[in-house]
């Protein structure tokens, strides 16, 4: 048995993120022992570290609901966690997408401007204050 202190030690999941979970459905409330604490066992060691992973892939809490109702049920079809999986997927393409542009358009600011010059003629304050301007007039 573990207490909550070495239930964080083992999965690297801090003790208020624990509790959280606990709050959120994705572990089973514990009963506490005659000394007021909860004592986890294998289970919810290994419940833990599979919530981990799953948050490390960016999973939703409520996405990992989903799985953990799939994973309480071996006998039902995969088909849902795959779809909760390639969803994942597909958001993960998206912020790719959206790091790309911003690292072009870091990468048009960054060469636009060799840095020798004044504040007043800066290459990166123009950019940056022209399209606060183009954003205003829309």
């Amino acid at each position: 048995m573990f207490s909550i202190g070495a239930l964080a030690k083992r999965t690297g999941v801090k003790i208020p993120t624990i509790r959280y979970y606990e709050q959120m459905g994705l572990i089973a409330p514990l009963e506490r022992t005659e000394g007021n604490q909860r004592r986890y066992g294998r289970p919810e060691l290994e419940q833990l570290g599979f919530i981990k992973h799953a948050r490390d892939l960016g999973f939703s809490i409520d996405a990992i609901l989903g799985l953990i109702a799939l994973q309480d049920h071996p006998d039902r079809t995969c088909v849902e966690a795959t779809e909760i999986a390639r969803a994942q997927l597909a958001d993960v393409r998206a912020k790719i997408a959206k790091l790309t542009a911003l690292e072009g358009e870091l990468n048009r600011l960054a060469q636009g401007c060799n840095g020798n010059g004044i504040a007043g003629e800066c290459y990166v304050l123009a950019a940056l204050a022209d399209h606060q301007r183009c954003e205003a007039d829309h």
